[in-house]
């Protein structure tokens, strides 16, 4: 069975480093890919494909059933197929996965599949009390951090905070703009400060929620003046303008440092990691990265962190600052000031090994056989609807 998978996201970001990564281990396993990408999406050269995936560019969605081979076939969409690919048609299985929970939003998006892949439980269920067919066991992510695009050695120096939206007229003019004016700024590289380091590494985008958490947490930072906090990542403008209203009470603590690629040695800058809020989160690839470089993370208690955090071993979990206006969060940074000891999730090797390529290998075992005992199937893969693999 021909396997196609699709991906036609112009920006890159946590799902396609996933999109890599599983490519790697179906290679592993035996299975070649044909990928299907955006023509604007540049990055795919620098994320360590295996030869065996074939990368088409497509300009069109509506374009995407041209590129499809003949015989039976494994449709596997990263995010919701595309409406051109949901019919259901004899020898095709139409299967997604699912980067995003579904809970506080349509999971209608995810209608006219025969099989959904979550990249963790609390998406899973998500999933499942929606009644859609999602697989059993969570497809968790792998802290792999060599194919990040962008690696490189030498000196972390402050970038552009600014990912621009091409769609938008505004953001095309600014996006214009901004080179003659990084120009004339400067660009120092990073220099640890003295005291507590705070650090995200993400893109600065809304399922995070960074504006809405800082709204608590930055009147607490303002109180520990020892605290600073480091961001690793850009957005768009109104991700930005939010981002920048809701830490105004501490300001002076927080610098900007852009998009990064070499983000394995930025985690290793920082005593902590910072997630933001947690229930638009699928999972957070960045949480266990910064477990893998041995650095410990700080997350709200609340799914899924609560699946990639072990509180106390490779790092704190607070009340949800909403809740509480931040006080557990104040209280915590109170006990490291005082010298709590830091944890070190470089120890936590039973926690850290489900987060690996070799463990995500052995997860996927189970989904090909499932796939392949559809292909011997002689009705149509959309007649049927399964919440568990059999």
């Amino acid at each position: 069975m021909n396997l196609v998978q699709i991906n036609l996201q112009p920006h890159f970001g946590g799902g396609e480093v996933y999109t890599a990564f599983l490519c790697r281990a179906l290679s592993q396993l035996g299975v070649p890919t044909r990928l299907l990408v955006h023509p604007r999406a540049g990055f795919w050269d620098r994320l360590g494909l295996p030869a065996d995936t074939e990368r088409i560019a497509v300009a069109d969605p509506a374009d995407l059933p041209h590129h499809l081979p003949t015989g039976p076939l494994w449709l596997l969409s990263h995010g919701p197929l595309p409406a051109s690919l949901r019919g259901a048609i004899p020898g095709r299985l139409r299967t997604a996965i699912a980067h995003m929970p579904v809970q506080g939003r349509d999971p209608a998006a995810f209608a006219d599949h025969d099989r959904i892949y979550a990249v963790s439980a609390w998406v899973r269920d998500g999933l499942m009390a929606a009644g859609l067919p999602a697989w059993n066991e969570p497809l968790y992510g792998v802290a792999e951090l060599g194919a990040r695009a962008g690696d490189g050695a030498g000196a972390i120096r402050r970038a552009s905070r600014y990912d621009w939206d091409r769609r938008k007229g505004r953001d095309r003019l600014l996006g214009a703009l901004e080179p003659l004016i990084e120009a004339l700024r400067p660009h120092p590289p990073f220099v640890r400060r003295t005291g507590l380091t705070l650090g995200i590494v993400s893109r600065l985008t809304p399922i995070k929620q960074f504006p809405l958490l800082f709204a608590q947490l930055a009147p607490v930072l303002a109180r520990h003046p020892q605290v600073h906090l480091e961001i690793f990542g850009s957005g768009g403008y109104a991700s930005v303008r939010d981002l920048d209203a809701a830490l105004r009470p501490c300001a002076g603590q927080v610098r900007y440092w852009g998009q990064q690629g070499n983000v394995a040695a930025i985690y290793r800058e920082l005593d902590y990691l910072l997630s933001g809020l947690p229930e638009k989160e699928a999972l957070g690839l960045n949480i266990i990265e910064a477990q893998a470089c041995g650095t410990p993370v700080i997350a709200v208690n609340a799914p899924p962190f609560t699946e990639t955090v072990v509180d106390g071993a490779t790092g704190f979990l607070y009340r949800d600052p909403r809740q509480d206006g931040g006080a557990d969060f104040g209280r915590l940074l109170d006990q490291l000031l005082a010298g709590r000891a830091r944890p070190q999730p470089e120890l936590a090797q039973e926690h850290l090994q489900r987060f690996s390529f070799a463990a995500f290998v052995e997860r996927l075992r189970p989904v090909l056989a499932d796939a392949e005992r559809f292909a011997r199937r002689d009705f149509p893969f959309g007649g049927r609807r399964q919440t568990r693999r059999e």
